[in-house]
């Protein structure tokens, strides 16, 4: 099967709380980081104020979908507590749930105690898990029996050690390995809504980055829909010579990248360009 009759075959429909959603055009999601040390945003979205003025940007600008993370996934990230990491997201969910009831929120984690009381308690849409199962052996249990579709990412190693010299064989194929293996088994406990990230920067080189940006499309042959995660990375910024906070041009470009070569969602901090991006790439 060549690229692009693969791309042409993914399946773009997603159930989304008993809606379903096209992916062909693409949607764009926002980062709500509630962590003090994220890469870019860490510490700014602490307060209730701060929280509903974040997702009201998001949204007023044209997201869909508002990604809430509590632990931070940079490199050399220390541990959080899974106490903490619920305290953190109970109460974001707790302002946004009351505030904004009918948004689609994905949540941004790899604890499967954490997705079942996010899902049953305030209705969470989407669970985002950056181990892809890895982390919790209960994740794809808990994903099967609640319905939710699952963002399956891949990464090597674990935020504390996954800059340590990563090596592939063949980056994309390596990944399109795990990609297969974890597919079935979560069809295995009865997920169908999958949507496949190959975890740009999460245990790969800057030559890896752009590996896999390059022959994203080659991905299409698991027939599932993308989510592509560039905004302000170091892929970025090492490249250019920049600060995470000058590479907005950087993401955008390679944003636009990512779409010509099949993502369907674009995860970002800077909403109202990536939406832009998604209108001017769908007139090609």
């Amino acid at each position: 099967m060549n690229q692009t009759t693969a791309f042409n075959s993914v399946q773009t429909i997603i159930n989304i709380r008993g809606e379903l959603v096209d992916l062909s055009y693409p949607l764009v999601m926002g980062i709500l980081n509630i962590t003090p040390d994220s890469f870019y945003d860490g510490g700014r979205y602490e307060t209730e104020k701060s929280v509903i003025e974040r997702c009201e940007k998001i949204l007023q600008e044209g997201g869909k979908i508002i990604d809430i993370g509590a632990y931070s996934s940079r490199p050399g990230a220390d541990d959080v507590p899974e106490n903490e990491e619920w305290e953190r997201v109970e109460s974001a969910l707790k302002i946004i749930r009351s505030r904004f009831p009918d948004v689609w929120l994905s949540l941004d984690t790899f604890r499967s105690g954490i997705v079942q009381r996010a899902v049953e308690e305030y209705g969470v849409d989407i669970i985002n898990d950056i181990y892809g199962g890895n982390a919790d052996s209960h994740m794809f249990e808990t994903i099967g029996r609640l319905k939710v579709p699952y963002i399956l990412m891949h990464m090597q190693g674990t935020p504390m050690t996954m800059q340590n010299n990563p090596e592939y064989m063949d980056v994309v194929a390596d990944i399109s390995l795990f990609f297969s293996e974890k597919v079935n088994e979560l069809q295995s406990f009865g997920t169908n809504d999958i949507i496949l990230d190959p975890g740009f920067g999460f245990g790969k080189t800057v030559e890896h980055n752009y590996e896999l940006l390059k022959r994203l499309q080659e991905f299409g042959l698991h027939k599932l829909p993308l989510c592509v995660g560039v905004s302000r990375k170091s892929m970025i910024y090492k490249v250019l010579g920049v600060t995470p906070e000058e590479s907005l041009n950087g993401t955008s470009a390679l944003n636009t990248i990512a779409l010509i070569n099949g993502a369907n969602i674009l995860r970002v901090h800077d909403v109202k360009e990536a939406v832009e991006i998604v209108k001017l790439v769908n007139h090609l």
